[in-house]
């Protein structure tokens, strides 16, 4: 990713010349929680992250953020089915 990751960005270990602003910092937490959203509930099969950390998440061009490195990342099929069965009750 050309921004490199926001563990690198946060301690300025990348070729960006200064720290990210707040305005910034928020955008990135709001798309660190649309990823954890979309994983959790946007799936047929919801996928738990379980490495979710800085050095995790990387910067497109733009500053967007990007979930990686799923090495550690587990499945849940059943828990869309608990969800679900919770709703019709």
């Amino acid at each position: 990713m050309p921004n490199g990751s926001l563990d690198e960005s946060l301690h300025l270990k990348s070729k960006r010349k200064k720290q990210l602003n707040l305005l910034e910092r928020l955008n990135v937490a709001i798309d660190v929680a649309r990823a954890l959203e979309y994983l959790h509930h946007g799936l047929n099969t919801p996928i738990v992250h379980c490495d979710l950390k800085p050095s995790n998440f990387l910067l497109n061009h733009e500053m967007t953020g990007v979930v990686g490195d799923f090495g550690l990342a587990k499945l849940f099929p059943e828990a869309k089915a608990i969800v679900i069965s919770r709703s019709l009750s």
